[in-house]
């Protein structure tokens, strides 16, 4: 593998490097030196740096898109038994439904234009305001995201405003 193929895997190892990279917001020299200790060879860094330039150079920009998504919120979350019960459960994986009811979460549901990459974008802004998911999918037209009540109405601004503003696929 020539060092640019590592470089680009090593990067491509590290979403948020990618991000940046087409974001134009990277210091080269210090994510050459990140990404040269766990490349084979121990490449000099100015080399890694030159192919970080470069794989960014080759990077399509990533547009921001505005989806059309309504925006809501459903209180009362909790975990429901997988029974006849459970018809009502906004979000299913494994043994583990959530549904409307008496529990201690907030569902902030957006129903309409949503994707992989909106759920994704929607999970990173969250992260950067500090707001736990504790629990998140995304089916057809509808993604949802379960947060603790106290965090609902904080939740429900950060997935309104980065829906309208979701990088491009």
């Amino acid at each position: 593998m020539s060092l640019a193929e590592e470089t680009r895997a090593a990067a491509r190892r590290r979403p948020f490097l990618v991000d940046a990279l087409r974001a134009g917001v990277v210091n080269y020299t210090a994510a050459a030196r990140e990404l040269a200790e766990e490349m084979d060879g121990d490449p000099d860094n100015d080399s890694v740096a030159t192919a970080l330039r470069r794989f960014a150079d080759s990077l399509p920009d990533r547009d921001a898109d505005s989806r059309s998504a309504r925006v809501s919120m459903k209180s009362g979350l909790g975990e429901v038994e997988a029974s006849a019960d459970a018809a009502d459960a906004l979000l299913a994986v494994g043994d583990t439904r959530l549904a409307p009811g008496e529990g201690s979460l907030t569902g902030v549901l957006a129903s309409g234009d949503v994707a992989a990459t909106a759920l994704g974008h929607v999970l990173g802004r969250l992260d950067a305001e500090g707001v736990a998911v504790r629990a998140a999918g995304l089916a057809g037209e509808s993604l949802l995201v379960a947060v603790e009540r106290r965090d609902g109405p904080d939740a429900l601004r950060v997935v309104e405003d980065a829906l309208d503003a979701v990088p491009g696929e």
